[in-house]
């Protein structure tokens, strides 16, 4: 199988989906690895990495997306890359579908094999490919956050962790899944005093056995998420709901409760964001404010600290590259139920239901013999 590589380019997204050791054993494994120029830069890794390692590298995109079978990416297809999907294809990357359905339908109307790495699952029912990007999101989410509170970014003037005689800052985090596990770390080990919510009691129980003293877990609805929001210097949106649009837990009227300058950080915006109004951003333009609260909502956090999160992203994801690559794309989903998950978008046909009822569009089983 040809497995092509191509350049990152959305707007400040420096990883990428490939290290050198993948493109070796996919050589190894008698594969044919097609670089673009220039795709490792951003993760510090120049093309006579990949070359050494038995790689083509390829001048254009173009290129790679007319030669291989396989195309493996960190993010999903930007607008000027649609047009160079061809029927027949397979495309392996994170989609978020359901934050976009322009995405949704061009990816559709491509004819190609959509593998989303947010929907693969393990033998456990976790999201293998999805959890080093949210460590590396949970853990940033914090540190970004503490950022925009200091006052020449329009925050509160707050130091996260206060002073001798001074209060730290409060910090809510709503979800108890990797992201909001990763920054209630990072917040708590600041100082700050942080407000952990899940809605579900077993999480619960398991992070206020594993959390230090300074973070405080409370079942998650409507009348205790508005208490906090009096409360809260640093809100973080860290819900997911696999494969569906989060769920709207912030509204619009409910910023007025918030103080002046306390700072949002919605990593749910991938997935449409938990608060109402959240928008997506980037890195060169990340916040904006409404009512006089600072909105932080870049949709690819993780892409700041291309290095780390290239390399943590592909020692998660090359065993899939393999496995897609040595058996093909429903080979592979016919022997690991995980990745018939990772399938949403076949030859036209939504296959994931989440996707397909966001967008009310018709749901197809993508191995109907296996349904109940």
């Amino acid at each position: 199988m040809i497995v092509g590589v191509p350049r990152e380019i959305k707007q400040d997204e420096y990883r990428v989906a490939l290290l050198p050791v993948g493109a070796e054993e996919l050589k190894r494994a008698g594969h044919e690895v097609l670089i673009q120029s220039g795709a490792g830069l951003g993760s510090g890794i120049p093309d006579s990495r990949y070359s050494v390692c038995g790689a083509e590298i390829c001048e254009s995109a173009e290129e790679v997306y007319r030669r291989a079978d396989l195309i493996v990416k960190v993010k999903e297809p930007q607008p000027s890359e649609w047009p160079l999907l061809r029927a027949g294809q397979t495309v392996f990357c994170y989609f978020h579908f359901a934050a976009d359905e322009r995405l949704t339908r061009a990816i559709i109307d491509s004819g190609i094999t959509a593998v989303a790495y947010e929907t693969i699952r393990d033998a456990r029912g976790g999201h293998p490919l999805l959890t080093p990007m949210s460590e590396v999101a949970g853990r940033m989410s914090i540190q970004e956050g503490a950022k925009y509170l200091e006052r020449p970014q329009l925050g509160r003037g707050i130091l996260l962790a206060g002073v001798p005689g001074v209060m730290p800052a409060n910090v809510v985090i709503i979800g108890g899944g990797v992201v909001g596990a990763n920054a209630a770390k990072i917040a708590a080990g600041l100082g700050a005093n942080v407000f952990l919510l899940d809605i579900n009691i077993d999480r619960l129980r398991y992070l206020d056995d594993i959390m230090p003293k300074n973070v405080t877990t409370l079942y998650s609805d409507r009348h205790t998420i508005l208490e906090l929001l009096e409360l809260a210097d640093l809100l973080i949106g860290a819900v997911l709901v696999e494969g569906a649009r989060t769920p709207v837990l912030v509204r619009r009227e409910d910023l007025k409760r918030m103080k002046s300058g306390a700072v949002i950080v919605d990593v749910a915006i991938d997935q449409g964001g938990c608060c109402e109004t959240s928008r997506p951003t980037t890195h060169s333009d990340p916040t904006y404010l409404v009512d006089d609260v600072v909105h932080y909502c870049v949709t690819n956090m993780p892409g700041a600290v291309g290095r780390t999160s290239s390399y943590a992203l592909c020692n998660a994801t090359l065993p899939y590259v393999l496995k897609l690559a040595n058996e093909g794309v429903f080979q592979a989903a016919a022997q690991d139920p995980g990745i018939a998950h990772g399938i949403n978008i076949h030859a036209g046909q939504v296959t994931n239901r989440a996707v397909a009822e966001t967008f009310g569009l018709p749901y197809v089983e993508l191995f109907p013999e296996r349904s109940p």
